[in-house]
């Protein structure tokens, strides 16, 4: 039986993810600060079992990753989907705010990194997939924090693909669009093409389990509609970005 480590998985996609490969027979090690949510999870389905974890903690990661180990000997996989936002605290510029936004996207996602990094370097097999955002794109209103966080999710996945191809180790990224999770319930902005967890978790399963590209992104006229934004000069972005959005006070 194959085995993954997921985090993130008390909600929204990572919850969908663990209960996706669950049905499908994998093992799961379902991982997120809220262990009554890993709870729930886990008696959703037999194949699922709750680590608890604080990514803001580095030998927490350690230690948990440990666990996972101990009890499922073999790590096929490890999806990293650790994020929060907080879109009226980015708008007034709360620095406590910003700073805890960059420390569970970014590092802490850095910190799961580095927990399962010399595992599958000297297994020479094996996959970590990082789920990013298209809003590491380019800038959005309201969500500068975010978007740092995963514009730097996504350059840093880019570099480790580079090291780790090396010992036959497969990284892959994860770019969804607007996913209807109560993080982007807290957007009051048109969300375009908005699709469910349920729809997000399909994707990333046949995309780590059934192709082979770096990238996982969707929903696909979405995605390269944004990718195609990432080339436009500023003043036509800002410009079509601001036609796009509800007039508001920011």
């Amino acid at each position: 039986m194959k085995k993954i480590w997921i985090t993130g998985a008390s909600s929204g996609i990572g919850k969908a993810l663990a209960l996706k490969f669950a049905k499908e027979g994998w093992q799961v090690a379902a991982s997120a600060r809220r262990e009554n949510l890993l709870i729930e999870i886990s008696n959703l389905n037999k194949n699922i079992f709750p680590f608890p974890l604080d990514v803001t903690d580095p030998e927490n990661c350690k230690k948990v990753f440990d666990k996972v180990k101990q009890e499922f000997k073999e790590i096929d996989i490890s999806v990293f989907s650790t994020g929060i936002h907080d879109p009226e605290s980015e708008k007034k510029l709360n620095l406590n705010s910003i700073r805890k936004i960059m420390e569970v996207n970014f590092f802490g996602t850095i910190n799961s990194i580095n927990a399962v990094y010399d595992y599958y370097k000297e297994k020479k097999d094996g996959q970590i997939s990082i789920v990013s955002s298209v809003a590491g794109y380019r800038g959005l209103p309201d969500a500068g924090a975010y978007c740092a966080s995963k514009s730097a999710l996504t350059s840093f996945t880019e570099s480790l693909h580079f090291d780790l191809k090396k010992s036959n180790v497969k990284v892959s990224l994860i770019s969804p669009g607007f996913i209807k999770t109560p993080m982007t319930d807290q957007n009051n902005f048109p969300m375009p093409m908005i699709k469910s967890p349920e729809f997000a978790a399909e994707q990333i399963y046949n995309g780590l389990i059934k192709k082979n590209s770096f990238e996982i992104h969707f929903p696909k006229t979405f995605t390269f509609l944004m990718k195609l934004l990432r080339i436009l000069p500023n003043k036509i972005y800002f410009w079509l970005l601001e036609k796009g959005m509800k007039k508001k006070e920011y």
